[in-house]
């Protein structure tokens, strides 16, 4: 342990956000690093606790709780503190394949397990991960190591996702020749076109991208699998294949006036806006735009949230968004003690910056959609929203929402921007290779396992496990990759 007194002598000092009224005029990352020494303070308050629930990743309470890859926090942050950068990021790499992704991303699960944080402010374990990464880049410890030994084995993995990417990480470590397939022009995935450059610019997708093409994996953008190409094709062409092509089948909203223009999925919205971005600097018009109009999101999580943060810098007129459960408490409940995580009302950076322009918090508890209202052209121009009630069934204790009769009202509303979550995956590729899905349209496998009915297909990351966190799809990888390499091999070293 770096410094036994740190957790005393220092306070949690986190990187600096930009102004609001700084960052919302462009679409960049908006955080100031701390210096090195500042840094290396922050990871002297690590304790190196007995019991490390920041890197348990336990189910506790329903949630997980610690991180999921059991990341080596108590040992980086000891290195770190004495300045051994080089070995800090070795360490880190053990565990997490890209830690520039979820230092950026994740929602710090560590932190909110934090020994430190039971009692007064958690160390900061994302910043300090983030200063890590950062720094094997600038001094070239993050680079390309190309596999010694070749097995002769092929493996296929469609879809460029955290859960992709990481599969064929590993599995071109071991020495396997992968070939990684994704329909978009980017590689990336739910990174590239789902999470918007304020929170991971794209440059730094690409740069690490560039180092696993150094090290020998192919990536072929453009290529629907199914479509473009056969299943049978890949299925011949190749010893294993993984799906890992995420859930991308948004969950939509079945109310009169659904098909009014100027209703979207937030996927097909934020897609829009980082694809211009990248192509023209939004300079062409090809984006769904929202500047100047009244907006409305639906759904209260982090994809709701990204809207609302992107519909600021569009310009819209007024931004609001609809939750249906009620507002968590501001600090943790008593049936939510630590470690487990904390059920509290967070306001995030795209409600942050709401709140400043409009002058008012955008999220609406409670209420929901009761009808789209669109005019003879069919363009909508307003939404009649109802209240919700909490009841709970005295039979089986579940808790849902009602409608309150006579609480209708109308709301001037001229583009709508769905991110109610996502159904599973999308059918033509499951029925293409002939897997089996389960009742919530994710593909099939025995519990804790990856293999699917088709013996050498395997499934990674959202497709198989559900809408989840960019950490759990990287772990879910990681755990994939193995079982893959134990299937070709007899053994794994993984």
């Amino acid at each position: 342990m770096g410094k036994p007194t740190g957790f005393l002598e220092f306070c949690r000092k986190e990187s600096e956000a930009f102004s609001i009224n700084k960052r919302i005029g462009n679409y960049c990352e908006f955080h100031q690093p701390l210096s090195d020494n500042e840094q290396k303070q922050q990871a002297a308050r690590c304790m190196e606790c007995g019991v490390p629930f920041c890197q348990s990743g336990m189910n506790i309470g329903g949630m997980i709780s610690g991180c999921p890859l059991n990341n080596l926090i108590p040992e980086w942050n000891d290195l770190l503190y004495r300045g051994a950068w080089k070995a800090a990021y070795e360490r880190l790499r053990m565990t997490n394949n890209f830690p520039e992704f979820t230092s950026r991303v994740c929602p710090a699960l560590c932190e909110k397990a934090c020994t430190c944080g039971a009692v007064g402010d958690a160390v900061t374990v994302r910043n300090n991960e983030y200063a890590i990464v950062e720094k094997a880049y600038e001094e070239g410890f993050a680079k390309a190591c190309v596999p010694t030994v070749r097995t002769g084995k092929t493996v296929a993995v469609i879809g460029s996702g955290p859960a992709g990417l990481t599969v064929a990480d590993q599995l071109n470590r071991r020495g396997h020749s992968v070939t990684v397939f994704e329909r978009s022009d980017r590689i990336g995935g739910l990174l590239m076109y789902g999470i918007p450059n304020m929170k991971l610019e794209k440059h730094i997708i690409q740069r690490r991208v560039s180092i696993m093409e150094k090290e020998g994996i192919v990536f072929r953008t453009n290529t629907d699998v199914g479509k473009d190409i056969s299943a049978e094709e890949i299925l011949n062409s190749f010893d294993r294949v993984v799906l890992a092509c995420g859930a991308s089948n948004p969950r939509d909203i079945n109310v009169t006036g659904r098909d009014a223009e100027g209703i979207y999925f937030a996927v097909d919205f934020l897609k829009s806006t980082t694809k211009a971005l990248l192509d023209n600097n939004l300079q062409d018009g090809s984006y769904i735009s929202a500047n100047g109009k009244n907006v409305m999101v639906i759904g209260g999580g982090d994809t709701g949230n990204d809207c609302v943060g992107t519909c600021v810098r569009h310009g819209a007129k007024s931004v609001i968004q609809l939750e249906m459960m009620p507002k968590l408490p501001e600090t943790r409940a008593e049936n939510n003690p630590w470690p487990q995580y904390p059920r509290v009302c967070k306001t995030d950076y795209g409600q942050e910056e709401a709140i400043t322009v409009y002058g008012s918090d955008p999220r609406i508890y409670q209420t929901t959609v009761k009808e789209f209202l669109k005019d003879e052209q069919g363009n909508l121009y307003g939404a009649v929203l109802i209240d919700l009630s909490l009841e709970k069934d005295e039979n089986s204790g579940r808790i849902t929402m009602k409608p309150v009769d006579g609480s209708e009202h109308t709301v001037d509303v001229e583009l709508v921007l769905i991110a109610a979550g996502f159904l599973g995956s999308e059918n033509y590729v499951t029925e293409a290779f002939g897997v089996t899905t389960d009742k919530r349209s994710n593909i099939a496998t025995q519990q804790g396992k990856h293999a699917t009915n088709i013996p050498e297909i395997f499934a990674a990351g959202d497709v198989h496990s559900g809408q989840s966190l960019v950490v759990r799809a990287i772990r879910d990888g990681r755990d994939c990759a193995k079982e893959v390499d134990e299937s070709l091999m007899g053994y794994s070293n993984l």
